[in-house]
């Protein structure tokens, strides 16, 4: 896998932040995109402080980011994500775009899956943008082990789906940077109707067991 140019849109916020350090230290280029390019470009200072040697990462406000960038990835809040992916579509347009957007709500239960009238947040990210390939992934690594963790994440499995296998394939190989091993195939882009939720699930288990819970899948052939 060659060396890509990343945008991370929201990636002033945990995950994307975490995302964007991951993806630096394996030699992409990164662009961090936010609302504030001032927000952006200070991220992008502490990147390159926390990744402890020369990355390019540089920080933008998010249409200039994804302008930038020949692979998107949406890192943001569901709330506001329909009205942020619309606005950015010109940019996203002709683009491969990574969502690992979770559409959770919280309640005294803890937290649980949304509903979704597209299915998925992937899937609303393809409708609202379908010159753009949307392939679902990276959602379900912790933020803080993303960032506070020097080595490879090889106790975890990046699942990936998408309806574009050379989409697909690129992410999957874009994993290792992640895990060390490359990304599991999980199927077309509707499974992330199941992949998105299963977040709730995993911060569920952090909470009442104190860790940093991820996922890794048995039986798949090295």
């Amino acid at each position: 896998m060659g060396n890509h140019a990343v945008a991370v849109v929201g990636g002033t916020g945990p995950q994307g932040k975490g995302l964007a350090l991951r993806f630096a230290r394996a030699g992409h280029q990164v662009v961090v995109g936010s609302r504030s390019a001032e927000r952006a470009q200070e991220t992008a200072v502490l990147i390159r402080g926390r990744a402890g040697r020369n990355v390019d990462v540089r920080g933008l406000d998010n249409r200039a980011a994804v302008a930038a960038a020949d692979i998107a990835l949406l890192a943001v809040p569901w709330a506001g994500h329909r009205e942020l992916v619309t606005d950015l579509a010109p940019e996203l347009a002709g683009k491969l775009v990574i969502s690992c957007v979770n559409p959770l709500g919280f309640d005294r239960h803890g937290p649980y899956g949304l509903a979704v009238e597209e299915g998925s947040a992937a899937e609303q990210a393809q409708q609202l943008v379908p010159g753009a390939v949307v392939v679902g992934a990276f959602h379900h690594l912790s933020a803080v082990t993303l960032w506070e963790e020097d080595g490879l994440l090889d106790h975890e499995d990046v699942l990936v789906c998408g309806d574009d296998q050379a989409a697909k394939d690129r992410v999957v190989d874009l994993a290792a940077t992640i895990t060390g091993r490359p990304g599991i195939e999980a199927g077309p882009l509707r499974n992330a109707r199941q992949l998105e939720p299963l977040t709730a699930v995993l911060i569920g288990i952090n909470r009442r067991y104190k860790t940093r819970s991820g996922l890794a899948v048995s039986g798949i052939p090295a």
